[in-house]
């Protein structure tokens, strides 16, 4: 008889696509996946999975090119980079129009609420709505309003959602963290795509970024300054302040020297392309470090049977064009941890 499965599915933006390796291997190998609880992405996948389309959307997100990503990208410079619409309204096409109580499994998707400054379960009502909600990560995608309620992104509060699936009575609990900060020895796969297409997506990540008002110095403009330091002459531009000169112009001033920083021919400090590019990554970095350490917090208050790690290094949370890649890594990872697990259970 197969064991029951309570899978709890992580908060990690794009890493959440090794959700779908992870859930296909459990399958594989013959267990019931009984329950679902899920955060941001994991919120997602989990609840495309509840409503038995999985294989839809992974065919859908797998099937994208460049333009295809590019035009998905409905910019708003409003409450967020990004509202969403288009990429929900395709997913509202393949899973349809369904509440969680018609759902073949109990689902609980994770989101907060700004406004009451808590967390909320959705566990009925629009199955839509709750991974839209779940999945509003902050200054991504805009924010859910419901009522008097402003709601986004679960991961601020729970990136990890163990609680709701503890009384589920399954034989075990599955955890995904899509967090982990060790596991070196996985590397993303490598699959080939024209050069263009990563291309034009950094291209349209970092003009999201340019709008907003922290933007990085490009690495020749602060070598400028090192140089200029270099030859005794105090730098004609103030890398903290936007001197007119350059609109690349708010950047932190360069760290002290030390023996492991780099060195240019005149042996003064070079400045490398180093911290966040935007205020756009500034804040979404502030978010995975945080979602970090809340997830640890959550694994100590209620280890799950079978931990799954998947390294929050192996992509940008924004990196949403790796499907492929991010499927077959959750695949493997997922492959080691279950032998690991089943051979302790022998």
């Amino acid at each position: 008889m197969s064991k029951r499965v309570a899978l709890v599915l992580g908060s990690g933006g794009a890493r959440g696509y090794a959700h779908i390796g992870v859930i296909e291997e459990l399958e594989r190998r013959g267990y019931d996946i009984a329950c679902i609880a899920g955060c941001s992405m994991g919120a997602v996948i989990g609840g495309i999975y509840a409503a038995g389309k999985l294989p839809e959307y992974r065919r859908w997100i797998e099937s994208l090119d460049y333009l295809d990503v590019l035009r998905l990208v409905d910019v708003s410079f409003r409450l967020g980079a990004i509202r969403g619409d288009k990429v929900f309204g395709q997913i509202r096409k393949i899973v349809g129009e369904i509440n969680i109580e018609q759902l073949r499994i109990p689902y609980t998707a994770i989101a907060a609420d700004l406004t009451h400054q808590q967390e909320i379960w959705f566990q009925e009502g629009c199955l839509h709505q709750a991974m839209r909600a779940s999945a509003a990560i902050p200054s991504l995608f805009t924010p859910v309003q419901q009522g008097n309620r402003v709601l986004v992104d679960g991961g601020i509060l729970n990136p990890l959602p163990i609680v709701p699936v503890v009384s589920s009575h399954c034989d075990l609990i599955v955890a995904v963290n899509l967090n982990a900060t060790n596991h070196n020895h996985y590397q993303l796969p490598v699959i080939e795509r024209p050069a263009a297409f990563k291309m034009r997506f950094d291209a349209l990540i970092n003009s999201l970024g340019s709008h907003l008002p922290f933007r990085r110095k490009p690495a020749e403009r602060l070598m400028r300054i090192d140089r200029e330091i270099s030859a005794g002459q105090p730098p004609q531009t103030n890398p903290w302040l936007n001197d007119g000169a350059d609109p690349e112009s708010q950047q932190p001033a360069a760290a002290p020297e030390t023996d492991a920083a780099p060195k240019s021919a005149t042996g003064s400090f070079i400045i490398d392309n180093v911290g966040p590019a935007s205020l756009l990554d500034l804040i979404n970095q502030s978010f995975e470090v945080m979602q970090t350490s809340l997830a640890q917090y959550k694994i100590a208050g209620y280890p799950p049977d079978v931990l799954i790690n998947v390294p929050k290094r192996v992509c940008r949370f924004f990196e949403f064009y790796k499907a492929p890649e991010l499927i077959a890594l959750g695949r493997e990872i997922a492959r080691d941890t279950l032998d690991t697990y089943e051979r302790q259970q022998r």
